[in-house]
């Protein structure tokens, strides 16, 4: 019997100790210990008003067969006119960095081939917004709206973020409306992703998802760190990969737009290379880390300064050098002018050049396609971190002009070309000494996604 009545006992005190510890959270629901909970609210009170939804609409052409633009076909098989151009729409986010101005910075693909832009405020205010410029290379784009009663968000020094740093994403993900996600910096500097030419993201584990693409990335300062660009999925949604554009380099390309119009791209002269384990050994190197200089064009920048094939690029401006691609990349995003610091090795020795950044034009690059019927096509080599890398010999088509021959013929950005003339070919060099024969016809094999055709260029 006393043994029933201490498990009641046992039972009705836990009941009350379990009421009272429920009632006492209810009433404190903001406090530990008498303090009060940390807690983002502040902050983003602050932040969320400067970062924007953007919902365009715009139109492409369809892709149609050579037989059905022929008047005298459709005429004889009664085939009705069918639309040549079809409308898009879609949905992304960005930042208002200037209020007095009303800029607004976003990704290029969030805008691309758009003939009407909407902004819609965290308010629920709409506005048109004009497109100042874009950048296709690193994806970002300036907007301009009216400027009442705009907020802009404060910038911080992107170069000073460092892994660990606590970060906040606020965009538009799946046009549900303003969504905010947190995280930490992941990683920086990652480039040879095959997302953009020229990459220098900041990675994330803040969720980023498709309509993100243009908003902000915060640090816990409220201040931009950074826009957010892309995720590294295999289903479309975060995997807790995501990318964002330094701030950094998101301002040095939208001041080069606003002031002139276009961006500017550093040009030094020089071909490199990734260093192999067997070139590593055959030019005595301990590590494979850095890139290998295989080419100087005459009376380039290089050229001038004293570099040579053979030259190993260890660092950059102090800052080490991983591969081929990491060179590209920060000569690419450097303007135009400025002088670089160059760490090399040559014959076993550590020296040091410094080099002017020249302009990037059609005269000075001589590895440009001199086959008219290629106008308007920039090619290059396929990148790591894009599927294809180790698997299919080829060059990819970088950009291609709509409307251009190739254009008209069916090739396409992204394309890759595996063989010209029924040749195969494995690298640029071997794709451009192909192309420059001056034949009257090109017959490329292409494949695109999982797929692969032959396409002619005549």
């Amino acid at each position: 019997m006393i043994n029933i009545f201490s498990r009641f006992l046992s039972a009705f005190l836990f009941a009350v100790c379990s009421f009272i510890t429920v009632s006492v959270n209810a009433v404190l629901p903001q406090e530990l210990d008498g303090n009060e909970l940390p807690s983002l609210a502040p902050m983003l009170e602050n932040v969320t008003p400067a970062v924007v939804n953007i919902a365009t609409e715009g139109r492409v052409k369809q892709r149609q067969s050579p037989l059905f633009s022929d008047p005298f076909f459709r005429h004889f098989f009664k085939i009705p006119d069918q639309p040549v151009e079809r409308k898009t729409s879609s949905l992304g986010s960005g930042v208002i960095v200037d209020s007095e101005r009303g800029l607004v910075l976003t990704n290029h693909h969030v805008i691309a081939n758009a003939i009407q832009i909407t902004i819609t405020m965290r308010d629920g205010r709409q506005v048109e917004a004009e497109i100042v410029g874009a950048d296709p290379k690193t994806d970002i784009a300036v907007l301009k709206i009216p400027t009442e009663n705009l907020t802009a968000l404060k910038t911080a020094d992107s170069n000073e973020l460092k892994v660990g740093d606590f970060v906040v994403a606020i965009g538009n993900p799946f046009g549900l409306g303003q969504t905010v996600t947190s995280g930490i910096i992941s990683a920086l500097s990652r480039s040879g992703l095959g997302i953009e030419e020229y990459e220098d993201f900041i990675q994330t584990d803040a969720s980023i998802n498709p309509g993100n693409s243009g908003g902000a990335l915060v640090n816990l300062r409220g201040e931009l760190v950074g826009i957010n660009t892309a995720i590294f999925s295999q289903s479309g949604a975060s995997h807790g990969i995501g990318f964002a554009i330094p701030i950094n380099l998101a301002l040095r390309i939208a001041e080069q737009i606003l002031e002139t119009g276009e961006v500017k791209r550093g040009f030094l002269g020089v071909s490199i290379q990734d260093i192999s384990p067997s070139l590593a050994e055959a030019f005595g190197l301990d590590k494979k880390n850095g890139a290998l200089i295989n080419k100087v064009l005459k009376d380039s920048p290089a050229d001038k300064a004293g570099l040579q094939p053979g030259d190993v690029v260890i660092s950059i401006d102090g800052k080490k050098v991983r591969n081929a691609n990491d060179v590209r990349n920060r000569i690419g995003l450097l303007p135009v002018g400025e002088k670089i610091q160059f760490k090399l090795l040559r014959d076993g020795k550590e020296f040091e050049l410094v080099v002017l950044v020249e302009e990037s034009t059609e005269e000075n690059n001589k590895t440009a396609i001199t086959n008219q019927l290629l106008q308007g096509v920039t090619v290059g080599d396929i990148g790591k971190g894009n599927p294809y890398f180790g698997k299919v010999e080829g060059v990819m088509i970088l950009q291609i002009t709509r409307n251009s021959k190739a254009w008209k013929s069916g090739l396409r950005a992204k394309d890759v070309i595996t063989s010209v003339n029924k040749e195969p070919i494995k690298n640029l060099d071997e794709f451009l000494s192909a192309v420059d024969k001056k034949e009257k016809a090109l017959l490329f094999r292409v494949i695109r996604g999982n797929a692969a055709s032959f396409i002619v260029v005549k």
